[in-house]
């Protein structure tokens, strides 16, 4: 049972309904789901007394129940592998910013870097009947998107394995990036240009193919070695150490994190960057505009991914049956961390 109070509000067991608000504004309850919609077919003065007598009991539209009535929650699912690495809590800004502007909230799950807990992640946000899910991750089995695929859009930031029907997917040239970083130390000057390369997902093995590709075109292959960080972040340390006792001039870093361990490693071994090391970095990440010297980096735009992605989503809701994959051209970002290698008189 429901009583008003001499300040209007409602005094009921639980939260102020729709009903409560027709009764209050003398209105049938179908005016005050349109006019808090914001259809036409209401009259000013109705439509500002309606959210008048909303405002006065505190009354707040259940999305939930509204989306189900329309058959959305008006959720999408952002799944993630690493919260730590800042490439992909960027591109899930960009995926913000746009689901924002579609009237979608956001729910946002994270993998842990543990393949086992993606895909019981995934399933988790397709049981809150998401309207789809954004992947930022290529760690997630064939078998689990191809699942997902069938319940919900589902589109993957990243380099697959290989392309799942039913699933979008959005990248950039992993190749065409590697090469301009190379490119870049090369025109400096550097003939030893070491990779620190990452694991050997997708992604990763095209920068290494790009960086050899480039070195062979420059007849710079075989100076320096390469060196794997794996899929421990915490391998990254020792691969750096190892990476600069070869002697590099310059050295290309899968990412920003790994670029961040040659900065480093470089510091504890007192060697001057860029005066003695350049470095470049993958993804152009906050951390590449913040640490000193300031990191030269490839840029991926991670914020248009992220916004492409939502793109994709709605299309797929909107009834397109075909599958899309962007591949997006990087840009190399000059910043401090390279210059000529240094004379040795």
């Amino acid at each position: 049972m429901t009583t008003t109070g001499g300040d209007g509000r409602a005094r009921r067991g639980g939260r102020p309904t729709i009903v409560d608000v027709a009764a209050a504004a003398g209105v049938s309850k179908s005016l005050v789901s349109l006019a808090l919609r914001g259809g036409d077919g209401v009259s000013a003065a109705t439509s500002a007394r309606i959210l008048a007598a909303a405002e006065r009991l505190g009354y707040r539209s259940n999305a939930l129940a509204r989306g189900l009535v329309q058959g959305r929650t008006m959720i999408l699912g952002v799944l993630l592998t690493d919260l730590a690495n800042p490439y992909h809590t960027e591109v899930v800004a960009g995926v913000e910013e746009s689901a924002d502007a579609r009237g979608l909230t956001v729910l946002m799950a994270h993998g842990r870097r543990d393949r086992a807990r993606l895909t019981h992640q995934l399933d988790a946000l397709l049981q809150l009947n998401v309207d789809g899910v954004v992947v930022v991750s290529s760690w997630v089995e064939p078998d689990a998107l191809a699942d997902a695929a069938r319940r919900a859009p589902v589109v993957m930031v990243g380099r697959p394995e290989r392309f799942t029907p039913g699933v979008d997917t959005i990248a950039n040239d992993d190749r065409a990036g590697a090469e301009a970083a190379v490119r870049h130390l090369a025109g400096l000057g550097h003939e030893r240009i070491a990779h620190l390369a990452g694991s050997r997902r997708p992604a990763s093995r095209a920068r290494q193919e790009g960086y050899r590709e480039a070195m062979a075109s420059l007849g710079l292959e075989g100076r320096v070695a390469v060196r794997e960080v794996g899929d421990d972040p915490c391998g990254r340390e020792g691969a750096a150490e190892a990476l600069l006792a070869a002697r590099p001039t310059g050295v290309f870093a899968v990412n920003d994190l790994a670029a961040l361990a040659v900065l480093d490693q470089a510091h504890a071994e007192g060697i001057a960057v860029p005066d003695e090391l350049s470095v470049v970095g993958y993804d152009n990440t906050s951390l590449a505009d913040t640490v000193r010297p300031r990191l030269t980096s490839v840029d991926q735009p991670r914020l248009v991914m992220g916004g492409l992605a939502v793109e994709m989503v709605v299309e797929r809701l909107s009834g397109r049956s075909e599958d899309r994959h962007e591949v997006l051209t990087p840009s190399l970002v000059i910043r401090a961390s390279t210059a000529r290698p240094a004379t040795k008189g």
